[in-house]
């Protein structure tokens, strides 16, 4: 039996709390938490009365639109090596229904990755990440275990890359996502690239697999992350433009001919015209990716002052922390894994996160990750001010939680043996 997803538990677990009176500051979900771009809700009105099936890949606008953005962004791209879907996740799960073998995983890494590679009955492979950033495997040890499960009788078909990466909210150096690259090349892997936060790169670009393995690289994203449009559910794949490409382009399309049929498309206009980078998008993705990049930093900064590691935050809204350094204070306090430590925080505390072995950690690692997308405000009024905030850390409800969290941690990680400083 497949258990829910522990990202989308959490969140209904958290509504649950709320509904009942209880005050959780949410931490848990990657909700991009910021209001919905001008321009959108009037457009997806005016396309209230397209309920008519679609072509499976998308309609020829939308395909031309994707098409352009990979090309702005350096990727040079056809309409036809596009597809849609009612998000990336079926997408991602049809891709991997289509390349075949087995899934190789950076580890830690998205709570579906290996969900869905379960229920497709396939083998995972799990390799560490670097210490640097996180969404690819250490290079250093992804040939040794590639080799190790061949030997016992695994298939390795897939590699699945978060570039930038969720959970830890870093962004790969591009020696690295090379070095990966070719591993996969030289065991014959296919690439799966999820890009879905790329736009929201805190500093500079990110560099995407498919500038070392063209050929056997797709790429996923959507409009959930950088636009917030979660519910929503835009997303989309670019597929190789050689003859790989192209017979699992034939595959994916007929995977999601039986799966989704169609984005909705209503869903298809919004994606056509956002996907042409008009400027009223283009400006509120760079707000957005201001705001996540200074909270993320302030979260950060209170999480590194418990004495927790942690990387730098380089994209996105995600924070990884490992509070090993913290054991002996935390085993005093009865908290000796990363489920009772985020336990530990909800109940006492009223903070919602999700342990590290939700990513596909061992339960006796203190690692924690942390959401901090929707600190931004309970009403769309609070979401506006932050976005539009010069100094959103200073807004009060912002501030507020700050100083929670802070405090929480603080509580949790003190060593109560500890003597005072004379």
């Amino acid at each position: 039996m497949t258990s829910p997803s522990a990202t989308l538990a959490v969140d209904e677990a958290v509504q649950a709390l709320r509904e009942a009176g209880h005050d959780v500051l949410h931490l848990g979900f990657g909700e991009a938490g910021v209001p919905v771009a001008p321009g959108l809700t009037e457009l997806l009105a005016d396309a209230h009365l397209r309920n008519g099936y679609g072509p499976v890949a998308g309609s020829p606008q939308a395909r031309a639109a994707a098409a352009g953005w990979f090309t702005r962004r350096g990727l040079s791209t056809e309409p036809g090596q596009i597809l849609f879907a009612p998000g990336s996740k079926p997408l991602l799960f049809a891709l991997l229904a289509a390349i075949g073998g087995d899934v190789v995983l950076p580890r830690p890494s998205w709570v579906s990755y290996a969900a869905q590679a379960a229920l497709l009955g396939r083998r995972v492979v799990t390799v560490p990440v670097p210490a640097e950033a996180g969404g690819i495997p250490d290079p250093d040890l992804l040939e040794q275990a590639l080799r190790g499960a061949v030997a016992e009788g695994a298939r390795p078909g897939a590699l699945v890359l978060t570039v930038a990466d969720n959970p830890t909210g870093t962004i790969a150096p591009a020696e690295q996502v090379e070095a990966v690259c070719a591993i996969a090349e030289r065991h014959g892997l296919a690439v799966v690239s999820d890009e879905i936060y790329a736009e929201l790169s805190h500093r500079g670009t990110v560099t995407s697999p498919v500038r070392y393995l063209a050929e056997r690289t797709v790429v996923t994203t959507g409009l959930s992350k950088s636009l917030a449009l979660g519910g929503w559910r835009i997303g989309f794949a670019r597929t190789p433009s050689g003859s790989w490409g192209r017979r699992l382009q034939r595959e994916l399309t007929g995977v999601a001919s039986e799966i989704w049929s169609s984005l909705a498309a209503p869903m298809q206009a919004v994606a056509a015209h956002a996907l042409d980078d008009p400027p009223e998008v283009t400006a509120h993705i760079a707000a957005a990716r201001r705001l996540h990049a200074r909270i993320a930093a302030e979260v950060h900064t209170r999480l590194r002052t418990t004495g927790a590691l942690c990387r730098p935050p380089g994209a996105g809204f995600y924070l990884y922390p490992d509070f090993g350094p913290n054991r002996a204070a935390l085993r005093a306090r009865g908290i000796t894994t990363g489920t009772e430590l985020a336990t530990a925080l909800l109940e006492r505390h009223g903070i919602a996160t999700l342990p590290g072995s939700a990513f596909g950690e061992a339960g006796t690692a203190l690692t924690l990750r942390l959401a901090t997308s929707l600190l931004y405000g309970t009403t769309p009024q609070q979401r506006h001010m932050a976005l539009t905030s010069p100094e959103p850390q200073d807004l009060p409800w912002i501030s507020s939680a700050l100083t929670r969290l802070g405090t929480a941690l603080g509580d949790l990680t003190t060593d109560r043996h500890a003597r005072p400083q004379s």
